[in-house]
């Protein structure tokens, strides 16, 4: 029988993941149903898009790999459940990351003003790149997909042989395999988005410090709609920055440190996983007018359905 603990730490994150689940189908539900009524999607929609379907795509996986895991371990490392599931995975996360880097970046284009041409140009032609760099993201996933599947590859068949040479047993070859390899894979390949990202941010946060001082300067209110507007965006943005920053040492941090599924801190670091991809939807939903004037009337129409 299971701790009390342990159970009560798998419902905060099938209930965390249910949440996103929902979160992220509501958000992928709405633009896709704007994208048939019109035929097309602005730049900032295809990028919500993509990172609401590979979010929800993500969480159903994560979903499924972590009971698989915590349920059946023996059989989670002698088949090929390791691979498959960490096929999808891989790809999806890759994706999920370099999607948030394109949206925080036309974030800043939009609402960042500087006079400098580089970022000029880059505001005037970042809305049409947005298709491209979304098919370049893939591109890339796929090929950081490739290399992680390799090292499963070699899990396996280190896991069937069981023995690698002398005596270096599975475990150890497994765990220095974990830190040699996929470590500084995962550095390499999450680093790159993770910059840009944190720069998009810095750069707001200026945008928006030099606005405040103009509006200090010219005594006028900071409760102005276009402070509110950047105030609003900041927020917004930390809190994705927070979030962001979380995922990404929590998933450099997993490739070291091995926890088991019989580990009492198993399902509070799966919670930790995926609170980004749980969280953030919601504060894009609530920071977006058409999201949140439609997801208003879904509970209103959820709550008359009760009560009646």
């Amino acid at each position: 029988m299971l701790p009390a603990l342990t159970v009560f730490f798998m419902l905060i994150f099938v209930l965390l993941c249910l949440l996103g689940i929902l979160a992220n189908g509501f958000i992928v539900l709405i633009l896709s149903r704007e994208w048939l009524r019109r035929g097309r999607l602005l730049p900032l929609d295809m990028i919500l898009l993509s990172l609401g379907v590979s979010r929800f795509c993500q969480q159903c996986v994560g979903l499924v790999n972590s009971f698989y895991y915590f349920l059946y371990l023996v059989e989670y490392s002698k088949g090929l459940a390791r691979q498959l599931i960490g096929l999808h995975w891989d790809f999806l996360n890759s994706a999920t990351f370099w999607f948030g880097t394109w949206l925080s970046v036309l974030f800043c284009t939009k609402i960042a003003n500087f006079s400098h041409p580089a970022f000029l140009w880059l505001k005037w032609r970042l809305p049409a790149l947005v298709p491209w760099l979304l098919l370049g993201s893939i591109l890339v996933s796929f090929i950081v997909t490739l290399l992680f599947f390799w090292g499963n590859h070699a899990v396996y068949q280190a896991f069937l042989r069981r023995k690698i040479s002398g005596n270096t047993t599975f475990k150890e070859w497994n765990r220095r395999l974990e830190i040699d390899y996929f470590m500084p894979l995962k550095l390499v390949t999450m680093s790159i988005p993770c910059s840009l990202f944190l720069v998009s941010i810095l750069l707001l946060i200026n945008s928006l410090r030099r606005h405040t001082q103009r509006m200090q300067h010219n005594a006028h209110s900071l409760q102005d709609p276009s402070t509110q507007a950047h105030s609003r965006a900041l927020k917004s943005l930390i809190s994705f920055l927070v979030l962001y920053a979380l995922s990404f040492v929590s998933m450099v941090i997993d490739a070291t440190v091995f926890i088991s599924s019989d580990n009492m801190w198993y399902w509070p670091w799966q919670i930790i996983l995926y609170l980004c991809m749980s969280v953030h939807p919601f504060i894009l939903i609530t920071n977006n007018l058409r999201f949140r004037g439609t997801f208003r009337q879904l509970l209103l129409f959820a709550r008359g359905f009760w009560v009646a």
